[in-house]
């Protein structure tokens, strides 16, 4: 479902109104922007296209602009076309998808929807990206067909990041209208959907506004600093590293007033309407201009590499002041959402104190307006996963605190609780497993299954489900169904150790033997941020090199043996997927990108070269179309410089279209749009290879690499470079010996250099340079401040 929609308008080019066209765009879809003629044209302006387009053009300029990117591709704009809300509403005939995303102002869009009817057929979906006005209430005036076609389609700014889309029926919407449009968004847009219903601020909104609202409150009123608190409420309390006021100010503090005001002024009898009352000093703020990062200043402010403090007692900013508060150390250090929050709260302390307050009262609000807003808990944990970018939802992270003790200790507090809870704990809680199979507690039925997202793959549920084949510490090999197996990794941010490359020769093992294919996938936030940098650091400081050696050696044979193995390999790389993350992502037959993959070989900002085969993987994707007889007067160097500034540049590609562009991925490869269906597709293209009749690939041919004279003009370049100060002499020495390995080393280009060759060439290159004080310097300055060292 969904493929009836290829072209869409959309009314309204601000920030929000750009970004949905710019995704739209990114996604294939031709889409047609209008916003209003500017007001006060000069006269010879009054008939120019172009002045009369131009908040239109200026907001497809400005997501070009923007950063980050908020287009998968920026060649993708040429699908957007501009135009005006006067000269060019005729055009809606030509969609098949109409969304407003005017100024929230509710005379504002029912002005607007009533042009928009006047120029509209009859079948085609029209839909508001409002963040909380009623659905119905918008539509006074309109016609019955108009109403079956019309509802809430609620985008997270920006765009391309938030997984989130809220959808909201009206009335008299047709179900069949929504059917539709899912199907499109999922599988076209890649969005995450939950439904909502016609409320104020619907789901996302009004509980996370609560929960800030109840927090600046807090503050106020317990004396805590904006430091402390949002030491308080960020990843110790399972919520992104913004927390509570950095969050406020990337959001910006006007929007977040509007949506607070709208909860006040439409929630009359909310009991706890007080918490969304909007207090003085931000009201000021919001008249003094101070709106956050698009300002330049809001609860923060940057001055120079200094990030100022407001003091909400005079407006002013002063030097951050850092929060002693032990717990919060102690607390960031465990991996568990769940876990790290349960023992937040049983902390005793200033900061375990705050954070009960805060979330006992907000998981207290969620709970006495859950079936006001959704269906179901499974709607309204998913959109503050989705929107808010909560690592938990408030019932999941409920679950995790213990249900019914959490509730006594609410109650004990004083704080109202609804009486379905009460028959949640009888049930057995919020959540649970059975025989593998996630439910959840559903009002008047008890423990129901979870409805899985269509087309979704969950590796959790199929460990649950006893599907595991192998396991160590470090990755687990699962058995998908189908006759394809896929390796999981777990270490800490999927980083490659001995036990990782351990079950890459166990997994290639059991997989030629009983499987028709393997996926490289997991679900964690990154397939894998690289090798195990704080090992290497350790073995080089003992100088055990031979055990360097032999760890190096054992990965690249791994890496080969994926790529040479007689089922089908298939990568699914997201999120980081750097060093040695990328090498086993590349050396699979396919990838199935995600969008958000941030993909690159970047070892010499630690001072090294690539050790998994990275170097020969990125030869071969350059040298691709070289064929095997050596071309007469053929010039390698050009392919040889891209590799080189790849890999000497340490390029990340930053979304899945700068992962072909660089080169990590190939004409073959596809991107996965959607996060919640990315394993499955990788399952389904790996099933596809092997009912094809698959072969492995033979090794390259091909690699006609200059040797040592060829690498002497890019050595040239790189001696002038450390001249001018822009590289340093241990850069030079990196880049002598990574254009080595891309060189081919010792060769007179004649020959096509071996695969092998070019494995030997980058081992011996890794292990000349990790031992150099330097590149031991570079990785021990990464491990303590996360950012390279340039020495």
């Amino acid at each position: 479902m969904g493929t009836g929609i290829r072209k869409a308008a959309v009314l309204g080019a601000g920030v929000m109104g750009s970004g949905i066209a710019a995704h739209l765009a990114s996604c294939g879809i031709r889409t047609i922007l209008l916003d209003i003629v500017p007001p006060n044209l000069k006269p010879e302006e009054q008939s120019d296209r172009d002045a009369r387009n131009r908040f239109a053009a200026g907001g497809v300029a400005n997501a070009l602009k923007s950063k980050p990117n908020v287009f998968l591709d920026k060649s993708a704009a040429s699908l957007i076309e501009v135009g005006n809300l006067e000269d060019d509403l005729g055009r809606l005939k030509e969609v098949d998808w109409i969304i407003e995303v005017v100024k929230e102002d509710m005379a504002v869009k029912r002005k607007l929807l009533t042009n928009v009817e006047a120029n509209w057929t009859p079948g085609t979906i029209v839909t508001t990206n409002t963040s909380g006005l009623s659905i119905d209430g918008m539509l006074e005036g309109r016609s019955a067909d108009f109403k079956r076609h019309f509802f809430g389609t609620h985008f997270f700014n920006p765009v391309r990041y938030m997984h989130l889309l809220e959808v909201i029926p009206g009335t008299d919407t047709d179900p069949a209208h929504i059917d539709t449009m899912v199907g499109f968004v999922r599988r076209i847009l890649g969005k995450g959907v939950v439904f909502a219903k016609d409320t104020p601020n619907f789901i996302a909104n009004r509980i996370g506004v609560y929960a800030m609202m109840k927090t600046i409150g807090s503050m106020m009123e317990l004396g805590y600093t904006i430091e402390e608190v949002d030491a308080i409420v960020g990843r110790p309390m399972g919520r992104p590293k913004s927390a509570a006021f950095g969050t406020a100010d990337v959001v910006g503090l006007d929007t977040f007033v509007h949506v607070s005001q709208n909860c006040w002024d439409s929630l009359p009898n909310d009991p706890e309407r007080a918490v969304f009352a909007i207090p003085d000093f931000l009201t000021q703020m919001v008249k003094n201009g101070m709106l956050g990062r698009k300002s330049g200043a809001g609860f923060y402010k940057k001055e120079g590499k200094t990030i100022l403090t407001l003091d909400p007692a005079t407006l002013s900013f002063r030097a951050p002041q850092e929060p002693d508060m032990p717990v919060l150390k102690k607390v960031k250090k465990i991996e568990d959402a769940g876990d790290r929050v349960k023992a937040l709260v049983a902390d005793d302390s200033r900061a375990g104190k705050f954070a009960w307050h805060v979330l006992s009262h907000s998981l207290a609000y969620a709970a006495n307006i859950a079936f006001d807003i959704a269906d179901d808990i499974v709607n309204i944990d998913r959109a503050m996963r989705w929107g808010f970018n909560w690592e938990l939802g408030p019932f999941e992270t409920w679950q995790a605190l213990g249900v019914k003790e959490t509730a006594e200790r609410m109650r004990k507090d004083g704080i109202a609780l609804p009486a379905w809870i009460d028959d949640a704990i009888a049930a057995g809680g919020f959540y649970a497993t059975d025989d593998g199979t996630p439910k959840y507690f559903a009002r008047g039925k008890g423990q129901t299954a979870v409805q899985a997202i269509p087309g979704s793959l969950s590796l959790a549920q199929l460990k649950s489900a006893g599907k595991v084949v192998e396991k160590n510490r470090g990755a687990t090999l699962i058995d998908l169904g189908d006759g394809i197996a896929g390796l999981e990794f777990h270490t800490k941010m999927n980083t490659v150790d001995g036990d990782v490359t351990e079950m890459l020769h166990k997994a290639c093992e059991i997989v030629e033997r009983d499987f028709d294919g393997l996926v490289l996938a997991n679900e964690g936030e990154h397939f894998s941020a690289g090798a195990n940098l704080m090992l290497i650091v350790m073995q080089a400081n003992q100088k055990k090199w031979d055990a360097i050696e032999g760890v190096v050696e054992q990965f690249q044979g791994a890496v080969q043996r994926l790529k040479y193995l007689n089922k089908p390999v298939v990568s699914n790389p997201h999120g980081l997927t750097l060093g040695g993350g990328c090498e086993m992502a590349m050396a699979a037959d396919r990838m199935v990108v995600a969008q958000e993959t941030y993909m690159g070989l970047v070892e010499v900002g630690v001072g090294l070269i690539p050790g998994g085969a990275g170097t020969l993987n990125l030869l071969k994707r350059v040298f691709q179309h070289v064929p095997n007889t050596r071309p007469q007067n053929f010039d390698p160097l050009p392919l040889i410089q891209r590799a080189f500034e790849n890999i000497g540049m340490a390029k990340v590609a930053t979304g899945a279209g700068e992962v072909f562009d660089l080169g990590y991925g190939t004409p073959m490869d596809e991107i996965a749009i959607n996060r919640d269906t990315r394993i499955a597709d990788a399952k389904r293209l790996a099933r596809y290879l092997a009912d094809r009749g698959y072969a492995p690939p033979k090794p390259a041919r091909n690699l006609f690499l200059p040797g040592k004279d060829g690498w002497a003009a890019i050595s040239l370049f790189i001696y002038g470079m450390m001249l001018s100060g822009f590289a340093s002499e241990h850069d030079k020495l990196i880049a002598d010996k990574l254009g080595n390995v891309l060189c081919g080393g010792d060769t007179d280009g004649r020959t096509a250099v071996s695969e092998e060759r070019v494995i030997e060439l980058e081992r011996e290159a890794f292990m000349s340079l990790v031992g150099e004080p330097k590149t031991i310097e570079r990785m021990q300055y990464m491990l303590m401040n996360n950012k390279p060292l340039r020495n």
